[in-house]
């Protein structure tokens, strides 16, 4: 039997974004949520198959159901911000308990399972994927508390299409990569 999913959106009830309910496209209450679990909704009054909240005592970001039920940890675009990544061509970046990058649908089904050290979003189709990656300082620190700005760089680049096929990899830059399947960044 093919079981139909509906769209719902978060909706705060106060301004203290404290009490955080689930709801249908109406805002009628599906389910309240409980504070001490569920912090900062990403982006709430939007309508979707899952959302993504801050849970207290949790590291990164998670996206949940309808049912208020964990489905995966989204990976966070920017160190030290909190900035969990979007959905680009109806798909998400999703990560796993070693750090390993995959792939969620629109839906919030898990379509590309984590393995990838390295993943960009989509774009036409193609992600850019890296392995041997070291995070690089952009600017010398005199101290851990500093400025914790990095890029990555990693030793091999390549390419996956919408299935999450290894198309190409190799000793490439990711500029490389990036010219010959035009990549752009959507965000």
């Amino acid at each position: 039997m093919l079981i139909r999913k509906k769209k719902f959106q978060i909706i705060y009830l106060n301004n203290d974004y404290n009490t955080s309910i689930i709801a249908d496209k109406n805002g009628k209450v599906i389910k309240k949520l409980d504070n001490e679990i569920y912090g900062i909704n990403y982006r709430p009054e939007t309508l979707g198959y899952f959302s993504i909240f801050s849970i207290k005592n949790d590291s990164g970001w998670t996206a949940i159901n309808i049912k208020g039920e964990k489905l995966f940890k989204v990976l966070n675009t920017e160190f030290g911000t909190p900035s969990p990544d979007n959905l680009i061509e109806n798909k998400i970046r999703i990560v796993d308990e070693n750090g390993k990058i995959g792939f969620a649908n629109n839906i919030g089904k898990i379509i590309i399972p984590p393995k990838f050290e390295q993943a960009s979003s989509f774009h036409n189709g193609k992600a850019i994927i890296g392995s041997k990656c070291k995070n690089i300082p952009l600017l010398e620190h005199s101290s851990e508390t500093d400025c914790q700005h990095h890029y990555t760089n990693c030793e091999e680049n390549g390419y996956i299409n919408n299935k999450g096929k290894i198309i190409q990899m190799g000793n490439f830059s990711f500029e490389e990569i990036a010219n010959k399947i035009n990549w752009k960044d959507n965000e």
